[in-house]
């Protein structure tokens, strides 16, 4: 039994990198230290507790991991520094190296972070303590907001696929999952603590069921019946795994709103295939088409990959003729970065650094087109926001189901608040629609 005395009037500073899961995960550590007698800090305190949940899908986010774990032990010093996530899992002893760091957690333990703080005495250079297991096979749930108006549900985590470029089986170990009651309940709790919409979030959670015997569009269904969450959304889902079945009930569902994210990677077969991605282009078609056909308003986010190996000029040009006919509301544009270990490497044509940039401005381009005709499709029409917490004397935002940004004046009474209004013109930056409430 840990001595939770040790905890009294400390407190904590947590960072997160990457995706939502990761902000997921760090907001229920942020729960379970706060239960312990650890507050967060506020503006200009200094911290005992530094906490760093990491990320790893390219070099980029290494290299933003190690600055932030150098920033925050110069803005915090003598605080105790835990590194985790999945930077942690794949390189513990690169990170147990840099100075200041105390802990090293993998994915395994990071849910049970606190039993390894021990007496929070600082360790010399080199001499961090690293627990980090091989074989993951733990699921910690997950179901926080944080700072934000929306929860994140985390109902899958790791991921059975292997595809040529990506690390994440390694640094999250295979696809594993919550029950759907125990689910369920975390749900209910949520609406019971005032949240009106949850996000679920996962590795790859089209896979839900792999440790249960159960399956996604079971989860779904639950879902959808409990009482006082207003919205549900579907964080991300394989093309392959997105039954018509699971679009079907959705363009029916009472909570589940208009809206998906769908991983593309690339518009082109053969680099499909050199990805080792479990479907083609004709599939990925057919399921926007299905969406659109049910749900024509509905929001499609697509994430695309450019410049991995073997993505000759040809391929790259057939992918974007692809995405261009595509019926899809915005693009998430990533340059293709090599991960030691990843099968990708044995792929000898190498796209140049430049010509990668060249080819996520042109994706970004489109995708900004994309959105901006989206939008203005729904100039005047009314909806119903549900409007996000802002600083004060700052415009306030939020989200129509169908996950329009939209603007209001600040008036704090709105924050949390599922609120009618008609759609405007563009905010001046373009990024939103400005709204007038309705009566």
């Amino acid at each position: 039994m840990i001595d939770t005395n040790v905890f009294q009037d400390k407190k904590a500073v947590y960072y997160t990198l990457g995706c939502k899961l990761n902000f997921a995960e760090t907001s229920s550590i942020g729960k379970t230290l706060k239960e312990a007698g650890i507050r967060t800090v506020r503006k200009g305190e200094k911290a005992d507790i530094c906490v760093i949940n990491t990320c790893s899908v390219t070099e980029v986010a290494d290299k933003k991991c190690r600055q932030a774990i150098h920033r925050l032990s110069k803005e915090h010093p003598g605080a105790f520094i835990v590194v985790t996530g999945c930077y942690a899992q794949l390189k513990p002893e690169q990170i147990a190296d840099i100075e200041g760091v105390d802990l090293v957690l993998g994915a395994e333990q990071k849910g049970e972070l606190i039993n390894y703080l021990g007496d929070l005495k600082k360790r010399e250079h080199g001499e961090a303590v690293t627990t980090v297991a091989k074989d993951i096979r733990a699921f910690s749930p997950s179901c926080s907001r944080g700072d934000r108006t929306r929860y994140f549900l985390k109902v899958q985590d790791g991921c059975d696929y292997f595809c040529s470029y990506c690390t994440i089986p390694f640094a999250r170990g295979r696809s594993r999952n919550g029950k759907i009651e125990d689910l369920v309940a975390q749900a209910r709790q949520s609406a019971l603590e005032g949240g009106k919409e949850i996000v679920l979030t996962g590795v790859n959670i089209g896979d839900f069921g792999k440790s249960t015997g159960e399956n996604f569009y079971d989860l779904v269904k639950a879902l959808d019946e409990v009482e006082g969450i207003e919205r549900f959304r579907i964080s991300s889902i394989e093309p392959n795994l997105l039954t018509d079945e699971i679009i079907e009930y959705v363009a029916r569902s009472k909570r589940f709103m208009p809206h998906f994210h769908i991983p593309l990677q690339s518009g082109c077969d053969e680099v499909l295939k050199l990805m080792r991605r479990r479907y083609d282009t004709a599939l990925f078609a057919s399921k926007i088409h299905k969406i659109k056909e049910l749900i024509p308003d509905a929001f499609i986010g697509v994430d695309v990959i450019v410049g991995t190996r073997g993505e000759i000029p040809e391929y790259f040009d057939r992918a974007y003729e692809f995405i261009k006919s595509l019926d899809v509301t915005q693009l998430h544009v990533f340059s293709y970065s090599e991960r030691p270990g990843t099968q990708a490497l044995n792929i000898d044509y190498v796209v140049s650094a430049d010509e990668k940039h060249r080819r996520s401005q042109q994706l970004l381009a489109l995708s900004e087109e994309k959105t901006r005709a989206f939008y203005a499709r729904h100039i005047g029409k009314e909806a119903v926001v549900l409007m996000e917490k802002s600083k004060a004397g700052a415009p306030m935002h939020g989200f129509t189901d169908n996950y329009i940004r939209v603007e209001l004046p600040h008036d704090d009474s709105l924050d949390n608040q599922l609120v009618r209004v008609r759609l405007g013109e563009f905010n001046e930056e373009g990024t939103a629609l400005k709204g007038t409430i309705l009566a």
